[in-house]
């Protein structure tokens, strides 16, 4: 079977599932339609697709999608309308099901899919155009031949409702992470870094590696004060997609070294596991992987708005409330309930900790109050605060899933 795979190129998450999705169709032809921050991670990443493709155009893209026996979409809900349009069988992957604000209701939202059924998927622009993002997302599960969604607080109460709007053949699904990758990482508490920080892929539709990119700037400059106050650490590694090539750095500081670049994936599940201690951005993917490999990672501050989202979905557990959060650093610190103008004002608000010396000593001291407060953490605190997060996250098997799709027997 030939397939089309894509997804969003809004940080590593979508494009490391969608990696996931392709080890595990192995004996499919994959074909990863992309753009770079897809390209990239699967450069890093090789064995997930057969073919990369950077098309040129609208019409080179369709080309390759009529061409498919099936496409996958990891939150790229455009790509689920353009195969639909086209008239092949899609399916759409979200990790975020619960996250999504819908402006219009439900209800209207599932009308105007109905109409689009009804007219033909040419109109689909001309009905779902006034759409905001987060209400695309939530058409294309309506729209998609079959789709699935990764548990998380909400999305239980959300599928009740998008099933009683006609999304029969939605799935609820556990952790959607690289099991074959997962599989090789062993021997977690030796040969890993003594700490792991992962700011993620970083880049979105504000967050990019050249601009806006406060937070990146701020953990550079905060690295050789993390080594001078914690001379226990020998060796840290700070993983991000905005320090990959030449944009990786190396701090050295009394023989003492932390390391700022992107690893690969299975470089990244290795460190992970064998880290002494991690820590990460609240991203929904990677918690799902530490809880995989039964770690406890401490959440840094948030980069965007979605980080300040999933923390609240999280609350009372112990990965929560041992999270260090701006707000707790930064005086009048205030961010919007919404995705776009939310992220703009943590940009806003963090950009003078790297030109105030008093606002970036408060950073500095209020993250150490928090590494103190997690450092403490005994063991069995740790295994309650996994075990936690794994019956949150629980469902249904991934794999399995696909294997019902796409191998039928």
């Amino acid at each position: 079977m030939r397939i089309i795979l894509g997804s969003s190129s809004f940080g590593f998450g979508p494009i490391s599932k969608l990696t996931a999705i392709g080890r595990a169709l192995a004996p499919h032809q994959r074909i990863l339609l992309g753009d770079a921050v897809a390209t990239g991670f699967a450069d890093r990443n090789p064995g997930a697709f057969d073919e990369v493709v950077v098309p040129d155009s609208q019409p080179a893209s369709d080309a390759l999608i009529r061409g498919a026996d099936y496409v996958i979409s990891v939150m790229d809900s455009d790509l689920v309308f353009r195969a639909l349009a086209l008239n092949r069988p899609v399916m759409f992957v979200d990790s975020l099901f619960a996250f999504w604000l819908l402006e219009r209701s439900p209800a209207h939202i599932a009308h105007l899919c109905a109409t689009v059924r009804q007219k033909g998927y040419d109109s689909i622009e001309e009905h779902l155009g006034a759409l905001s993002g987060h209400e695309r997302q939530y058409a294309a599960h309506l729209l998609a031949d079959v789709s699935a969604v990764q548990n998380f607080p909400g999305v239980v109460e959300r599928l009740e409702e998008i099933r009683g709007l006609g999304a029969e053949r939605i799935h609820l699904v556990g952790s959607i992470v690289d099991d074959l990758t997962l599989k090789e990482v062993t021997d977690r508490r030796s040969g890993g870094p003594d700490l792991l920080l992962s700011l993620g892929g970083f880049k979105n539709f504000l967050l990019d590696f050249e601009r806006n990119n406060e937070y990146l700037r701020l953990f550079s400059r905060w690295m050789p004060d993390l080594l001078t106050d914690w001379p226990q650490f020998d060796r840290v590694v700070v993983c991000s997609g905005g320090f990959a090539g030449s944009r990786a750095e190396r701090v050295e500081v009394a023989g003492r070294s932390a390391d700022l670049r992107c690893l690969s994936q299975p470089e990244f599940m290795r460190a992970l596991g064998s880290a002494r201690h991690c820590m990460m951005t609240p991203g929904l993917t990677a918690i799902h992987e530490a809880t995989v490999l039964n770690r406890l990672p401490m959440a840094l501050p948030e980069e965007h708005y979605g980080h300040i989202a999933n923390l609240a979905g999280l609350r009372g557990t112990f990965f929560e409330k041992l999270g260090s959060r701006f707000s707790d650093m930064v005086p009048d610190y205030r961010v919007p309930d919404d995705d776009f103008i939310g992220t703009a004002a943590i940009v806003d608000q963090i950009r003078p900790l790297l030109t105030d010396e008093r606002a970036y000593a408060r950073f500095r001291r209020g993250m150490n109050e928090r590494f103190e407060e997690f450092f403490a953490l005994s063991s069995a605190e740790e295994a309650a605060g996994v075990a936690e997060l794994r019956e949150l996250f629980a469902g249904p098997n991934f794999a399995d899933m696909l294997n019902v799709v796409f191998d039928p027997r």
